[in-house]
């Protein structure tokens, strides 16, 4: 059963955010526009996705300020002020986000299903998909296609770069094999250990490979890179803080290999067809590793989260994260070497 026979008029998407769950989502709603190329679409997102879809052919982006709090919500209702939906798909299992959606009109307002909602999503939405097999957070966001009645099989991106971001990438990358490290997770705990990364640098770049830090300008991930390169024997080029997120695509775009903890750029490389060494401890890589290359992943979750459950994998609620500051020092650097030359020779 699904909940349109034709496509509707007008379909709004609530994904605020992080940039990963967003390059999931994107495959989903590109998916929808394929399918249904005459529906209007438009997407609530924060401010720094924005910069990632608010050149997306045909979707209108309203970005949502989370810091200005009620009074960004608001604004955004009074942009929707004359608009009714024919469907909001709330893609977006948190208070905040369901918070939002109470102010923007819509004749469906579709939610995740009873084993994958939470934070009272429930009350917010009058659909609901049904119950999941679906694992990976980007099969779940497809089944808000399938239930619309759009098909989806295989996820694929299309998202724009220009020129001269990608001019930007071919200069700084040139004809080299190049590894790209995403080193900081959204906490420190999720992080790498900083001398491993350094290890796994120099060990690239004995294997003549060209070694690029990036990532946000947060202080923290600033003063990791610069760790990092005062810890690697070899030279590394420290790009942390210095690029645009188009920019960032169009790098990670060019690179061979990306490394990286559960984090953004992660994702984003996946939506590049580039190769990605996911690194895992805390949540399950199942569920939230790169999409293409879970074979490329060090997985040290499923020792940690059965020690401290008790269970079984299959006996493990979805969603259950393993908690602890030092879980990812069982990742060794022997490993991820493995993992780069097999994701070297894949390519």
């Amino acid at each position: 059963m699904t909940l349109f026979k034709s496509a509707p008029k007008s379909l709004c998407v609530l994904r605020l955010s992080a940039i990963g769950d967003v390059c999931h989502a994107i495959s989903v709603v590109q998916a929808i526009q394929k399918h249904w190329p005459k529906t209007e679409i438009t997407w609530i997102c924060g401010k720094i996705e924005a910069q990632l879809i608010g050149d997306l052919p045909g979707i209108h982006v309203i970005v949502f300020d989370k810091k200005l709090g009620l009074k960004g919500m608001k604004a955004v209702w009074k942009q929707l002020s004359s608009t009714k939906f024919d469907v909001l798909l709330h893609m977006q299992a948190a208070l905040r986000a369901s918070a939002l959606s109470f102010g923007i009109k819509a004749k469906y307002k579709v939610g995740f299903g009873k084993n994958r909602t939470k934070e009272g999503q429930w009350l917010f939405t009058n659909k609901h998909l049904p119950e999941s097999e679906s694992f990976h957070v980007l099969d779940n966001f497809a089944d808000f296609a399938r239930y619309l009645g759009v098909p989806f099989s295989q996820p694929s991106w299309n998202i724009r770069v220009s020129d001269e971001d990608r001019q930007f990438a071919k200069e700084i990358i040139g004809d080299k094999t190049t590894l790209v490290i995403s080193a900081a997770a959204s906490k420190d705990s999720r992080n790498w250990l900083t001398e491993r990364y350094a290890l796994l640098a120099d060990y690239a770049i004995e294997q003549g490979m060209q070694v690029i830090l990036c990532g946000s300008p947060a202080e923290r991930e600033v003063k990791l890179a610069e760790d990092i390169t005062n810890l690697t024997k070899g030279s590394v080029t420290d790009l942390v803080g210095k690029t645009s997120l188009k920019q960032l695509t169009a790098v990670l775009s060019e690179a061979r290999v990306v490394l990286a903890p559960d984090s953004g750029p992660a994702h984003l490389a996946t939506t590049q067809g580039t190769s990605v060494i996911g690194l895992y401890a805390h949540s399950d890589p199942r569920r939230t590793g790169p999409y293409n290359n879970l074979d490329l992943v060090a997985n040290a979750y499923d020792e940690h989260i059965q020690k401290q459950t008790g269970k079984a994998l299959k006996d493990i609620p979805w969603g259950t994260r393993a908690k602890g500051d030092d879980l990812m020092a069982s990742i060794s650097v022997e490993q991820v070497c493995l993992l780069l030359n097999k994701a070297v020779e894949k390519n």
